[in-house]
């Protein structure tokens, strides 16, 4: 029975960067309208649902995103820049929707209960948005900040760098 779990998560996360996007460079474009459900159960439509000047989306593709996503919410914490930032694990494809249920009950697993509402997943659009921003180097995190209309004013798909994070600061600090 494990192995037949563990072997139906290894089949999930490899297929969830199927199609292969060039990156894209994204500064002045609008973001995309999608859906997705957070940890606590939650819809969102993204970008519409928020009502921030900034928001910051750290999209991940792969489950090896998350390191990197660590190292940047770590980053964000550290430097003490404040923005409204949300976690977006993107995940195309039919055969991870099919399981989202199970993939979501065991991101909750592993995320504290606190942080739940700052998880949102997406599923039924993770092509769209992979498609939008490229996804080579699925392992990178994709780091999109966005103004209050959707209109995104930031982005970096290179992995976690001070220099990245000091950007970031400055795009944040100018826009205040």
């Amino acid at each position: 029975m494990l192995r037949s779990v563990v072997g139906l998560m290894f089949f999930i996360f490899l297929s969830g960067c199927s199609s292969q996007y060039p990156n894209q460079n994204l500064v002045g474009k609008q973001f995309p309208t999608i859906s997705g459900e957070s940890l606590e159960q939650q819809q969102f439509t993204i970008p519409t649902d928020f009502n921030n000047a900034q928001t910051l989306l750290l999209i991940g593709y792969k489950q090896d995103s998350q390191f990197d996503i660590d190292r940047w919410l770590i980053g964000l914490d550290m430097s003490g820049i404040n923005v409204t930032a949300y976690e977006l694990p993107t995940i195309q494809g039919m055969v991870p929707r099919m399981f989202s249920t199970f993939i979501d009950s065991g991101m909750r697993k592993g995320i504290p209960k606190e942080l739940w509402g700052g998880v949102i997943t997406i599923y039924k659009d993770g092509d769209a948005v992979q498609a939008f921003t490229g996804n080579e180097n699925p392992n990178n995190s994709r780091i999109v900040l966005i103004d209050g209309s959707g209109k995104i004013i930031y982005f970096y798909d290179r992995g976690f760098s001070v220099s990245a994070l000091n950007e970031l600061k400055m795009v944040i600090d100018k826009k205040q």
